[in-house]
């Protein structure tokens, strides 16, 4: 009776197969089609259903998809197991994947300081201020699916994959269906999924496309034109929404899309014999960080279906396999490279920011992070490139599409309580003289008008060319002590405090040279006019210059210019300016100051030499601790005090050998020599938000290193408790300060970056 039982579902099974399959030769077993559809991070699912047709047993012999179908078809066709695909997604981060985050590490110098201190970025050609077309670019993306599929390479032809697979996109100029099943696959896969303002258009042979979705978010029909029997779908699209889920661009942009793909959907499903509609409308198209959930859904979903898909998996009647198990490649040799595109740029230019040499065997972190160097300067609105198997190693063919955009008007907004309220705009020019060179000029107003005006011409592996000119003035309370019987001024016992205002103009001329973007070693001379003085005192000496206005009397201590040879080398791996959660920090400098215009009569020959040396490092989750040393010594026996030491405050950016000190006012502890070593804990107690606390202690004197006194028990320390916010603006920081050799507290605010 049970084997009667037996025979009977077998050939009811069987049956029911021949139904779905009404074409299929009564002697060959069907031929199996999947066709997954573009959802955005809704194409998870498809992971789940995967895993429940491999668990099934069916075996897929044509893949078609769109967008994330196209990518997770993609992968699968090429020989990834679910299991594996499960594993690789769970472990990415799609939030940096999507927003094309280029890591500090990757941005030279000249970079470095230009990403820190714009708030806002805009092209602007020919006096008009435009938009970028795209959020992305989507080179993060780009870089793990080459890597992924790096042991399917070679196959220009995607019906000979592992699985034979085709994806669709859409000609943005003309709006038809472009039919992709040739080519590179990396490449392929990405143009399928170009959500358009979300990525930028990608360009194949000449076309300009974008996502798929657009003309066909479900391609059955080539599926089924490739031989498929019966078709397995998974449609992970959206219906169309309520007015109440319209809460974004993205979602509104994806609604008036799903006008022709809902209806579509009508008629292709009818066509699909195992339809798997997961219930996943409550997430978005950009819920990357709730894939555990979507892909346990789609799981799910395709549970419902097992009974039919293990009837396929019997009709199919094959001998198992052993599970597929690809090995992910994690290095390779370049040995041949060809750039195509580069019309603005050089070659030379191109290699250094790539970092590696030919014919030596690489890691794809490595060509990962040289791919981000040339990404990082943002002269490429897309890099592609294709890696290709040349007998004795690999080709790398570079395909740039160079920025069409050369100029730039940047702006950024800054309060603290040195230079108070400021208002920066910056106008960009790339290609300003020649190939390979930017200029930039940032004119600042506010409660001190101020400039700050570069070239840069950047040859790569050689020395690069560069030129600074920088306005600086502030004007700051300090302590008489600070400059009395250092500039001729009387010494009177009844002033405590003065008002010293500051103006710096410094000149550079530099050659650099960038080992990597995160070491370079600098040489150059410099020009530098100094004006120190006062209105605050009433009495002056006779030796000291008056400078008479309408309203009042000013008293000057320095008004000469100054110059230099110098040469700085500098490591900097932290992975961000304001708050950093990893990294070491080296910069050291030396200034040979040999002439001067000698307003005080007192000039000779010396030096200032100075260096800093930091880490950071990560103690236990989201709660790092940055230490930090430095030093400086004035060398020589010049009198000239204006190149002197002076700690107090807080803050980035300052002139001269100005040092920040917490505990203390701006300028309020002077010497020719110090030495400092500074602790901060960096607690995120919730995205972006960060609790501070900062100790620091210090010697400062004259001839502290002469006499031994730097190694002596601390003579100054400080204490700081504050809160960071990462805002729109920059690094907003509040700072409470005190010291105990003064008994003093002191407020310290910073808004935005710091320029």
């Amino acid at each position: 009776m049970r084997k009667q039982a037996a025979i009977f579902t077998i050939l009811f099974a069987l049956l029911g197969v021949m139904g779905m399959a009404q074409n299929t030769s009564e002697n060959k077993p069907p031929k199996v089609g999947l066709v997954l559809s573009g959802g955005g991070a809704k194409g998870l699912a498809h992971i789940g259903a995967l895993k429940v047709i491999e668990e099934a047993g069916v075996k897929v012999d044509y893949i078609g998809g769109t967008s994330m179908g196209a990518i997770i078809g993609a992968l699968y066709a090429s020989g990834y197991s679910a299991q594996q695909l499960d594993s690789i997604f769970r472990s990415t981060n799609f939030a940096n994947l999507i927003q094309d985050n280029v890591p500090r590490s990757a941005k030279t110098f000249y970079e470095k300081e230009d990403s820190e201190r714009y708030a806002l970025s805009l092209p602007f050609e020919n006096f008009k201020i435009s938009f970028p077309q795209a959020i992305s670019g989507g080179q993060n993306i780009y870089n793990l699916l080459v890597q992924l599929l790096f042991h399917v390479k070679d196959v220009q032809d995607f019906r000979k994959l592992p699985t034979p697979f085709l994806c669709v996109a859409t000609n943005v100029e003309t709006g038809e269906e472009i039919l992709l099943d040739k080519g590179y696959l990396p490449e392929a896969i990405v143009a399928s999924g170009t959500f358009p303002s979300l990525f930028e258009p990608a360009e194949i042979d000449g076309k300009i496309l974008i996502d798929g979705g657009v003309v066909n978010n479900y391609p059955i029909n080539h599926v089924k034109a490739m031989g498929a029997d019966i078709i397995i779908g998974v449609d992970v699209q959206h219906d169309l929404a309520t007015r109440e889920s319209l809460s974004s661009a993205t979602e509104i942009l994806l609604q008036i899309n799903n006008y022709r793909t809902v209806n579509d959907m009508k008629e292709k499903s009818k066509k699909t014999d195992i339809y798997i509609k997961p219930d996943i409308d409550e997430f978005s198209v950009i819920d990357f960080e709730k894939g555990n959930q979507i892909v346990e859904i789609g799981e799910v979903s395709a549970r419902d279906k097992i009974d039919k898909l293990k009837q396929i998996a019997l009709a199919q009647n094959r001998t198992p396999k052993q599970s597929k198990s690809i090995h992910m490649v994690d290095s390779l040799t370049v040995n041949r490279m060809i750039i195509e595109g580069n019309d603005r740029y050089t070659r030379g230019y191109i290699k250094g920011k790539l970092r590696f040499n030919l014919a030596e065997k690489i890691s794809f972190e490595d060509l990962r992070q040289g791919i981000n160097n040339l990404s990082a300067t943002g002269n490429f609105k897309a890099i592609r490139y294709d890696l290709v198997s040349n007998g004795l190693g690999t080709d790398l063919i570079l395909k740039l599409k160079e920025n069409p955009t050369k100029m730039f008007i940047k702006m950024s907004a800054h309060y603290d309580d040195l230079y108070k309220s400021a208002a920066l705009i910056n106008l960009t020019k790339k290609n300003f003289l020649m190939k390979d060179d930017v200029a930039s000029f940032d004119f600042i107003l506010g409660d001190h008008i101020r400039y700050n005006m570069q070239y840069y011409l950047d040859k790569g592996y050689y020395w690069s060319f560069g030129v600074n000119s920088k306005l600086t003035n502030f004007e700051a309370e300090t302590d008489f002590s600070l400059i009395r019987g250092n500039f001729n001024v009387p010494n009177d016992p009844n002033i405590q405090t003065i008002n010293v205002d500051v103006t710096d103009l410094t000149n550079q001329v530099y050659l650099q040279t960038v080992l990597q973007e995160e070491f370079a070693f600098t040489v150059g001379a410099e020009h530098k006019f100094l004006n120190y003085s006062t209105r605050t005192l009433n009495q002056i000496d006779v030796d000291a210059e008056i400078e008479a206005s309408a309203s009042n009397q000013r008293t000057t201590f320095d008004n000469s210019n100054y110059f230099s040879a110098f040469s700085q080398i500098k490591l900097d791996t932290y992975d961000e300016k304001y708050f950093p959660t990893k990294g070491l920090l080296f910069d050291g400098d030396i200034h040979f100051y040999a002439f001067s215009s000698d307003y005080n009569e007192n000039f000779s020959e010396f030096a200032v030499a100075k260096a800093k040396l930091g880490g950071v490092f990560s103690l236990f989750h989201n709660l790092s601790l940055n230490l930090e040393t430095e030093g400086g010594v004035k060398l020589g026996t010049s009198p000239v005090a204006s190149f002197d030491f002076i700690l107090g405050g807080f803050g980035n950016n300052f002139v001269n050998n100005f040092v920040p000190f917490f505990g203390y006012d701006f300028l309020s502890i002077p010497g020719n020599s110090y030495v400092k070593g500074s602790a901060r804990f960096d607690y995120r107690f919730a995205p972006k938000h960060h609790a501070l606390f900062l100790v620091n202690y210090a010697n400062v004197a004259d001839d502290l290193f002469r006499t031994g006194d730097w190694f002596e028990e601390p003579s100054f320390s400080g204490y700081g408790l504050g809160y960071g916010f990462e805002s729109f603006l920059g690094p907003i920081q509040l700072y409470y300060s005190w010291s105990p050799e003064i008994n003093d507290g002191n407020f310290f605010v910073s808004v935005g970056y710091w320029f």
